[in-house]
């Protein structure tokens, strides 16, 4: 650690006020340094809010822009939110799927991030809206000895963003401070609940939620209590429905039904 005790000081000091997240990611980067930092804010299916990051313009439109238009639905810190998961430090591999890292979401999406390794703390606020302060680099892992010492400095950063971001969940009901589209949300909700509508059946559609989300076939089969065999049956009959061969063209839709003006389904 180097100069956190200060560093501490002055994030605390500015609580409620607008430089605050700046001062909060740099107390955190003189107990482990980082290269980039976002603090993204989610409240049920709303679009996350951006409230914070450290992104340059170039990276901006792949970490938020592009996020915001849906991959954010098959983020594992934005569906462990949702679950949701006990508030705490966690590195990204911990809580995604068992087959996140070979899922069509990492090698079309999160490849293009160029990380090393991306960790956060997930913070519970009032009015059950959640924020996550995503910690990334890229160019190395973070060592044991680091999540250590973020963990144990994890009291505090639990304790001031819930101080200051305590009024987020009435920000997601303001219209000027969501920045968001309603076809947008529209879409993105039928994107995983109803995709294939009309071509698929209710079953197949969850086959497909948990596929794109990283799930492999032994998984999918226990979250929907039938056999690994089931699946794989299902995941055919989804491919020859829609008429298409893998799951990047499985991705390629669902992606599609994201920027869906009209908000109409694919088939």
């Amino acid at each position: 650690m180097k100069d956190w005790l200060g560093a501490t000081g002055e994030a605390i000091g500015a609580i409620g006020n607008e430089g605050f997240a700046g001062r909060m990611a740099n107390a955190i980067n003189q107990v482990a340094a980082f290269d980039y930092c976002v603090v993204f804010g989610y409240l049920g299916t709303a679009q996350p809010m951006d409230l914070f990051d450290t992104f340059p313009k170039a990276k901006r439109k792949v970490f938020v822009e592009d996020y915001l238009e849906g991959p954010y639905l098959l983020d594992p810190f934005y569906l462990a939110c949702m679950t949701p998961v006990s508030s705490g430090l966690y590195r990204m591999r911990e809580i995604a799927p068992d087959r996140f890292f070979q899922a069509e979401y990492f090698r079309s999406y999160y490849v293009q991030t160029g990380l090393a390794e991306e960790i956060g703390y997930i913070i519970d606020l009032p009015g059950e809206a959640m924020i996550v302060v995503s910690l990334m680099r890229a160019k190395k892992t973070f060592s044991a000895k680091e999540i250590r010492e973020l963990g144990q400095y994890w009291p505090v950063v639990n304790a001031a963003c819930k101080q200051h971001w305590r009024e987020l969940s009435s920000d997601f009901g303001q219209d000027t401070n969501t920045n968001s589209d309603p076809r947008l949300h529209k879409s993105v909700e039928r994107a995983l609940l109803r995709f294939g509508e009309g071509t698929l059946t209710p079953r197949e559609r969850e086959v497909v939620e948990f596929t794109l989300k990283g799930h492999s076939a032994d998984a999918v089969g226990r979250i929907l209590k039938i056999s690994r065999g089931t699946v794989q049956i299902h995941r055919r009959n989804i491919y020859s429905k829609l008429h298409i061969r893998s799951q990047g063209e499985l991705f390629s839709r669902f992606i599609k039904t994201l920027v869906n003006d009209s908000g109409d389904e694919v088939s």
